[in-house]
């Protein structure tokens, strides 16, 4: 059985400062509504446990929310790019 050739040596992508820090954008903005709703639901309760649990679940819904919509997006120019040398690294079909 014969080895196959080493794959050439590709330089690594690095991601520009806002693409890194995109992510947590999203996740302080969800954390940003899970505040807001807690703090409604403690200024017309009282209640500082059900506030608590209503930050809690203002915030997953929203980052749920909010992952649903970045996967809805149309994807770049470069991502198109690269899952074009994902399918066929050599020029052929290999899946």
């Amino acid at each position: 059985m014969t080895q196959n050739p080493e794959p050439a040596k590709t330089q690594p992508v690095t991601p520009s400062r806002r693409d890194r820090l995109r992510p947590l954008e999203l996740i302080v903005f969800s954390a940003v509504l899970g505040v807001f709703a807690g703090l409604i639901v403690l200024l017309t309760t009282r209640e500082p446990l059900l506030a608590v649990i209503f930050l809690g679940i203002g915030f997953i819904s929203s980052l749920v929310m909010v992952a649903l919509v970045g996967l809805g997006g149309k994807p770049s120019a470069e991502d198109l790019e690269a899952r074009k040398d994902l399918q066929s690294p050599d020029g052929k079909n290999w899946h």
